[in-house]
C-alpha cells in the first residue's frame, strides 16, 4: 500500500507541476522500477507490448478520417443538414449544434475532433444569430462528448484493446446511450429558449431538409459503413477504419472536388501528431498500469469495496466516483488504461458487465474533458471561440448537469446500454 500511495504521489506531484502526461506517467513507473531494483528492459518491454495491437492501428486511421472530412468541407453540409432538420425548433441552432454533433460522432470519434471542426462554425452561427456567447460555448463543448459515445470511438477502441473485449460490441453498446445524452441536452436547450426567449432560426421545409439531405448523403453514409460492416461481419474495426479513410478521399477528390494535394498532406500531418501523441500516452500509461498490476492495486480495491457491499450498483458508483475525479487531472486514454486493469477484475466478481463498465467508464471521462485542469475541450473551444478558459469553465458548468444525470440512468439500468448489444450479438 505504501508503495501504491509514493506511486500516486509522484505523478501528481509532476502533473501540478506542468509535466505532459505521458512524462509523469513515464516517470513515475521507472522511478518504481529504480526504486524495487527491476530491468530497466523489463519496462522498455512493457512500454513496446502496450502499443502492440492490430486494433490500435484503427485510431490513426480514424482520426485521419476525421481531418480529412474537415478538410473536405463535410462539416458545413452536416450543419447545413441539421439546420434544416431541427433548426425550426425552440432555441433552433442549439438543436443544430446537438445534431451536428451526433452526425458527426458517426465520423470521427473523437471529441476535441468535433470542438475542432464543428465548433467554430457552430459558435459564430450561434452568435450571429442572437445566442449569447457563454451559451453557445458551452453548449458546444457538451455535444462535443457525444462524439466518444456514438461508435466510432476511439475511447472505446483503447477499452476493448485493454479490456479484451468485443469492440463491436461496445460500439453497438454506446449508440443508445450517445442518442439519449443527445435528447437530454436537447431538451436543456428547449427550457434555456423558453426561458430567454431564443428564436427558432428557421421555418420547417421539407424540400429544404431533402436538399441538404441529398447534399450531405454521401458524408452520412460513412457511419453506416462503418458500423454496417463491423456488426455484418465484412470486416474488423480496423479495417473498417482504412474504409472510412478511403470513403472520404473518395468523396473529397473525385464527387466533392475539395480535396487537394496540399489539403490531404495538412490532414496527414495532423494525424501524426495527435496519433504520436495518443500513442505516447498509451505506452507510459501501460507502464504505470503494470506497476499497479504488481502492487496488487486491483487486489485491494476489490477487498476495499467487495466487503462494503456487494451491489454491482454501489460498486458501480464508487468505482465511478473514483473516475470522476481522475477526469479532472488526466487525460481520458491515460486514464483509461491505468483505471481498468484496476477496476476490471473487482467488477467482473461484483457481476458487472465489462461492455456496459466501458461505456459509463468513457462517458464519465467525457465529462472530465469538461473540467478544469485538464480539460481538452474546454482548452480547444478557449482558442476556436477566442474565449478566456475561465469564461469556458463557467459557460459549460450549467450543461454537466443533463450530462451527468445520463451517467446516473446508465449506472443504475444497465440494460439501456447492454440492450443492443445482446440483440446484435445473442
Amino acid at each position: 500500500m505504501a508503495e501504491l500511495l509514493l506511486l500516486f504521489a509522484i505523478l501528481f506531484t509532476l502533473i501540478a507541476m506542468g509535466a505532459p502526461i505521458h512524462i509523469s506517467l513515464g516517470v513515475s513507473g521507472l522511478m518504481f522500477f529504480v526504486a524495487e531494483g527491476l530491468p530497466l528492459t523489463a519496462a522498455t518491454q512493457t512500454i513496446v507490448n502496450g502499443t502492440n495491437s492490430f486494433t490500435l492501428i484503427a485510431i490513426p486511421f480514424f482520426i485521419f478520417a476525421g481531418h480529412l472530412m474537415n478538410e473536405a468541407k463535410i462539416t458545413d453540409k452536416i450543419f447545413a443538414f441539421a439546420k434544416a432538420l431541427v433548426g425550426w425548433m425552440p432555441g433552433g441552432l442549439g438543436h443544430v449544434n446537438i445534431g451536428s454533433s451526433v452526425i458527426f460522432a458517426g465520423m470521427s470519434g473523437a471529441a476535441v475532433a468535433d470542438a475542432g471542426g464543428l465548433g467554430a462554425i457552430e459558435i459564430k452561427a450561434m452568435q450571429d444569430a442572437g445566442y449569447d456567447k457563454p451559451f453557445s460555448v458551452g453548449l458546444t463543448a457538451a455535444s462535443s462528448t457525444i462524439g466518444p459515445i456514438i461508435p466510432p470511438s476511439l475511447a472505446l477502441i483503447i477499452y476493448g484493446v485493454i479490456a479484451e473485449v468485443s469492440i463491436g460490441e461496445l460500439f453497438a453498446a454506446g449508440l443508445i446511450p450517445g442518442l439519449i445524452m443527445a435528447l437530454a441536452l436537447m431538451v436543456m436547450v428547449t427550457w434555456y429558449a423558453i426561458r430567454r426567449n431564443y428564436p427558432r432560426d428557421t421555418s420547417f421545409s421539407a424540400r429544404q431538409a431533402m436538399l441538404t439531405a441529398r447534399a450531405a448523403m454521401l458524408p452520412l453514409l460513412t457511419p453506416v459503413i462503418i458500423i454496417g460492416g463491423i456488426v455484418s461481419g465484412a470486416f474488423t474495426p480496423t479495417e473498417s477504419a482504412v474504409a472510412a479513410v478511403f470513403y472520404t478521399l473518395f468523396i473529397g477528390i473525385v464527387l466533392h472536388k475539395t480535396l487537394t494535394f496540399a489539403s490531404i498532406y495538412n490532414a496527414a500531418l495532423e494525424t501524426i501528431k495527435t496519433t504520436a501523441a495518443v500513442l505516447m500516452i498509451v505506452a507510459s500509461a501501460a507502464l504505470f498500469a503494470w506497476v499497479l498490476t504488481a502492487n496488487q492495486a486491483a487486489g485491494l480495491l476489490t477487498d476495499s469495496l467487495l466487503p462494503v457491499s456487494e451491489n454491482p450498483t454501489l460498486v458501480l458508483f464508487v468505482m465511478m466516483g473514483i473516475v470522476f475525479v481522475f477526469g479532472f487531472f488526466m487525460e481520458t486514454i491515460a486514464a483509461i488504461t491505468i483505471l481498468v486493469p484496476l477496476f476490471l477484475p473487482t467488477a467482473l466478481i461484483a457481476g458487472i458487465d465489462p461492455v456496459h463498465l466501458g461505456i459509463v467508464l468513457v462517458l464519465n471521462l467525457m465529462i472530465g474533458l469538461l473540467t478544469p485542469p485538464v480539460g481538452m475541450v474546454l482548452y480547444v473551444l478557449a482558442k476556436v471561440s477566442n474565449t478566456r478558459f475561465t469564461d469556458c469553465v463557467k459557460a459549460v458548468l450549467p450543461f454537466l448537469v443533463p450530462l451527468v444525470g445520463v451517467l446516473i440512468l446508465l449506472i443504475v439500468f444497465p440494460q439501456i446500454t447492454l440492450w443492443l448489444p445482446q440483440k446484435l450479438y445473442p
